[in-house]
C-alpha cells in the first residue's frame, strides 16, 4: 500500500481493527505525540462516524481509517519518531477527503471542542480546516 495514495478500499480493509474504547485510548495518547492537527482529524472522524447523518458508504471508510491509526505495527510502526505518524496521518487525511461531504460545522465544533479539553484553546489556523476540509 502507497500511504501517499491510500483509496478507500483499501482504509475498509482496517475496519475490523476499530472500537471505540480503543479509538479513545489511541486518540488520547496520540494527542501528545502528534499534536493538534492530526488529533483533530481523528476526532472529526470519529464524531463523523459517530453521526447518524452520515452515509453508511462512508462509515467504513472511516472506521478503516481510524482502525488503522489504532494499530500499534502498521505500515511504519508509531513508535519510531516522526515517520511512524506519517502512515497514520496518512489514512485520516485520505478519509477526511473521501468524506468531507458529510463534515458538518458541527461535528467540526465538537471535535474542536474535545482538542482543546486536552490541548487548551486552540486557534482554528491550528486546525488545517482550509487545507482539507
Amino acid at each position: 500500500m502507497d500511504k501517499h495514495n491510500l483509496t478507500p478500499d483499501e482504509l475498509t480493509k482496517y475496519q475490523k481493527h476499530f472500537t471505540e474504547s480503543d479509538f479513545w485510548f489511541k486518540a488520547s495518547t496520540l494527542a501528545k505525540k502528534a499534536g493538534v492537527k492530526i488529533t483533530y482529524y481523528a476526532l472529526v472522524l470519529y464524531y463523523t462516524l459517530t453521526d447518524p447523518g452520515t452515509p453508511t458508504r462512508y462509515k467504513a471508510v472511516i472506521a478503516g481509517a481510524l482502525g488503522y491509526m489504532i494499530l500499534p505495527l502498521d505500515l511504519v510502526p508509531d513508535f519510531i519518531p516522526f515517520a511512524g505518524l506519517a502512515d497514520d496521518w496518512a489514512a485520516l487525511v485520505a478519509a477526511v477527503a473521501y468524506v468531507a461531504t458529510a463534515i458538518t460545522p458541527e461535528i467540526k465544533a465538537r471535535a474542536k471542542d474535545k482538542a482543546e479539553e486536552w490541548f487548551g484553546p486552540i486557534l482554528d489556523s491550528q486546525l488545517g480546516d482550509d487545507d482539507l476540509l
